[in-house]
């Protein structure tokens, strides 16, 4: 599962993609003939069935379920937010990771309420990336490294993973990596992050120019734009994705940063994020318009901008109610219900 690092290190990431098994069709087929003989007119909840069928497809079982739903965050540094482009300190890095090990973040709170598991993988945060304005967050061969570190974090036994990170600067980075993906201008991108000031945001629109301007014009490979303008938790988010989908673990992004990983990936191949939901529209930047290039619809729209995990946590409660009510529904026969001729 985890790279041999043989020949350049993106080669064995590239092979990990390209290899990834497709939805399992049977399980599919499975989950629509039972959905037709349940106590309901058919396609009547909606987007419920839909979600047991995604479930299905990516779990490969015929009756869905969620019983060991893992939330995992990412913590990462960068050095871009020298430039002023958050309305909050470095230090917040260190103070909320500390924060949700000690259980009094909205994610705590979330975990709690829908008996989550959550993990958080703290990715040398005293040793911020490279300012992506200047030169490159990674070589590749220390992108690879994180990204295999991200697969890594993957458990086994998980059977819905809920990502979500943390790390003050990084709406400007995952704004890079749109903005380098997708063309137009930088400030199509930006959104105000965690509540920068006009003056903030006019720093964090010059560093995303800034930052993509280094990369020169051509066509812009996914993991090459993840290396040069990309950050830690980023890096291993993408290859938590990577590992979720060839141990049959459906996935559930957050935000605005979190979508970024998806993004990398699906510039690399369209199909690599077949297994992942988007969990929310955040109200940053651009959002719905990096959903609508992903080919994917958000599951909720609370206008969440927190971060932590906490839309793709709500998501995967509705992912869950999906798979219990197709589960655990009577069929006609079953509660003697009349069906329709």
């Amino acid at each position: 599962m985890i790279p041999s690092m043989s020949g350049l290190p993106f080669d064995d990431f590239r092979e990990l993609i390209r290899s990834m098994p497709g939805p399992d069709e049977a399980s599919v087929d499975a989950v629509r003939a039972r959905n037709a003989q349940l106590t309901k007119p058919l396609g009547s909840l909606g987007r419920l069935e839909e979600l047991a069928e995604w479930l299905a497809a990516w779990q490969r079982v015929e009756r869905p379920a969620v019983r060991h739903p893992m939330v995992s965050i990412f913590a990462a540094s960068h050095g871009v937010a020298a430039k002023g482009v958050s309305a909050f300190p470095v230090e917040v890095n260190f103070q909320m990771v500390a924060n949700f090990t000690a259980g009094g973040a909205a994610i705590n709170q979330l975990c709690k309420s829908y008996n989550y598991g959550l993990k958080v993988f703290e990715l040398a945060l005293e040793v911020p990336t490279p300012d992506i304005t200047e030169q490159d967050a990674f070589d590749e061969a220390g992108c690879a490294a994180t990204m295999a570190f991200g697969m890594e974090s993957v458990a086994g036994g998980t059977d819905l993973l809920m990502l979500g990170e943390m790390g003050i600067g990084n709406t400007t980075v995952a704004a890079a990596i749109y903005h380098a993906l997708y063309g137009g201008a930088a400030a199509d991108w930006i959104g105000r992050g965690t509540g920068v000031d006009d003056a903030g945001l006019t720093r964090k629109r010059d560093a995303v120019a800034a930052a993509v301007a280094r990369l020169g014009r051509g066509e812009r490979d996914g993991l090459e734009v993840l290396r040069r303008v990309g950050g830690r938790e980023i890096a291993a988010m993408a290859g938590a994705i990577i590992a979720a989908r060839h141990q049959n673990i459906p996935v559930v992004v957050d935000g605005y940063v979190v979508t970024a990983a998806a993004a990398v990936l699906h510039a690399v191949d369209p199909h690599s994020i077949d297994h992942v939901q988007i969990a929310h529209a955040s109200v940053e930047g651009a959002h719905r318009d990096v959903i609508a290039r992903l080919g994917k619809e958000p599951i909720v729209d609370l206008r969440l901008r927190l971060g932590e995990g906490t839309g793709a946590a709500i998501a995967g409660s509705i992912i869950r109610a999906a798979a219990d009510v197709h589960g655990g529904m009577a069929t006609f026969a079953e509660a003697g219900v009349a069906n329709k001729d």
